[in-house]
């Protein structure tokens, strides 16, 4: 099996001496796939093709050591100005926000001739992936490529290898039939027919019919598209397990509660990304301690969010923005004994998991997400019988919608409502919602997701 994707598993620092450090790369591709590939018992590593990301990727690559144990992998080396026009301007800059419905669309986005050089550049970096792809696997190869930064390599891959059996699968939402007209032509084409090539994933349904009423759109209703199909990422329960009960997260928990305190805590954990809607969250818990003035001094919002991809204006801006929206709450909330809003920006995982453990109300509000993983591992590691607030725009939304307190992502005053039914539910609902949360969370595993991918793909 061959896996590709932007990010590998491993990221490499390169010391003084010449020597390289390994440690476990980001992202909740790494998280999922990793552990499945190298587990004991796989009778042939596994090979996975990704991109040399930094300074230390890149020299590992030049040293010959881009080695990690159990894997065959492969870190591509490519040009410095071509991959970030790839990753910033067109996967991250347009693609994500196509799918996200980010896009203000009366002043963005703007396609330029620098836009037409960033298309080049984004399909010079999938093709250098499928020759590779194409020179290094084995005849009949099951390839699983992943996510909307390699949506070219699938029909690259159709036109060198016929051989191969190759499945895309996209972790964001699917724009749809309207909003993929945003596109010049000649991209909508391009990726459009790339997908239609493979089976293509989704997380869920309704991801899958945009996508394929967007291929539909763009090819022409007579022109074949190879059929969706929906395979949901489930959170690694034992890995979860593990964090929680390390002493890592021990000490965040400690900091925690001497933050809290006795009072009731709604928790959000996210990237700084404006697809995640955390201003607004902001915005509905202000409205709320507005119109039931009795919560104030009785619970506490903490935000435990980290910078993301602020190579980009636009996520800076947003930062600034989320920062600014906890401060006014504060503002004009705050006591000296109270902090309304705690704000912390610190990429720390055990950190993130004991806010899971402690969390009264997990707000999950999404403009709209491909899954939402936290939506999940929520349920599955917190010992209050804690209630979910859920965007009807996430995808993990389809799985749990039996469990949870919809959100309408747009909408303050019912969030705000929605803040105030899940903080005074009664403890029997609270117990009997948690109960079926965690059902519902723990049904789909990482491994049925990428059993469901080989599947698909004919392995």
């Amino acid at each position: 099996m061959l896996v590709a994707s932007h990010r590998g598993p491993s990221s490499f620092s390169e010391a003084e001496d010449g020597s390289f450090t390994v440690r476990r790369g980001a992202g909740g591709v790494v998280s999922a796939l990793e552990p499945l590939l190298t587990r004991p018992g796989n009778e042939t590593p596994a090979t996975w093709v990704a991109a040399a990301i930094g300074d230390g990727d890149r020299a590992a690559v030049r040293a010959g050591a881009a080695t990690v144990p159990d894997l065959d992998l492969h870190l591509l080396e490519l040009d410095p100005h071509a991959h970030r026009l790839h990753y910033d301007l067109v996967s991250n800059a347009v693609l994500w926000f196509l799918h996200h419905g980010l896009f203000d669309l009366p002043r963005r986005p703007r396609f330029d001739t620098r836009f037409r050089e960033a298309w080049d550049a984004y399909t010079a970096v999938n093709r250098a992936f499928a020759d590779h792809i194409s020179a290094c696997a084995p005849s009949e190869e099951v390839v699983l490529v992943q996510d909307y930064h390699l949506a070219l390599v699938p029909g690259f891959l159709r036109a060198s290898r016929p051989d191969l059996r190759v499945t895309h699968f996209n972790h964001t939402p699917f724009c749809g039939p309207t909003s993929i007209r945003v596109l010049p032509d000649a991209v909508s084409s391009s990726i459009c027919e790339s997908m239609a090539s493979v089976p293509s994933g989704f997380h869920t349904a309704r991801w899958a019919r945009a996508y394929e009423a967007s291929a539909h759109e763009v090819l022409g209703a007579d022109r074949p598209v190879a059929p969706a199909f929906v395979a949901s990422l489930g959170p690694d329960a034992d890995d979860l397990a593990a964090t929680a009960a390390s002493p890592e997260a021990a000490v965040a928990a400690r900091t925690l509660e001497e933050q809290v305190g006795d009072r009731s805590l709604i928790v959000r954990t996210d990237r700084v990304e404006p697809s995640k809607n955390i201003v607004r969250g902001f915005l509905a818990y202000d409205l709320m301690l507005s119109e039931h003035p009795e919560w104030q001094e009785r619970v506490t919002f903490v935000a435990l969010v980290y910078a993301s991809r602020e190579g980009l204006p636009e996520y800076l801006a947003y930062r600034q923005e989320v920062e600014q929206a906890a401060a006014r709450v504060n503002e004009r909330w705050g006591r000296s004994d109270w902090q309304p809003v705690v704000l912390d920006t610190r990429d720390d995982h055990a950190r993130s998991i004991a806010g899971l453990l402690r969390y009264d109300v997990l707000l999950v509000n999404p403009i709209k997400d491909g899954l939402n993983l936290v939506a999940k591992e929520g349920p599955l590691v917190n010992r209050r019988d804690g209630v979910v607030c859920l965007s009807r725009e996430a995808g993990a939304f389809d799985e749990l919608r039996d469990g949870v307190v919809a959100v309408h992502p747009y909408d303050l005053a019912q969030t705000a409502s929605a803040l105030q039914a899940a903080l005074t539910m009664p403890d029997d609902e609270r117990r009997g919602r948690a109960a079926r949360l965690r059902s519902l969370a723990a049904a789909r595993t990482p491994a049925d997701w990428l059993n469901d991918q080989i599947r698909a793909a004919g392995g």
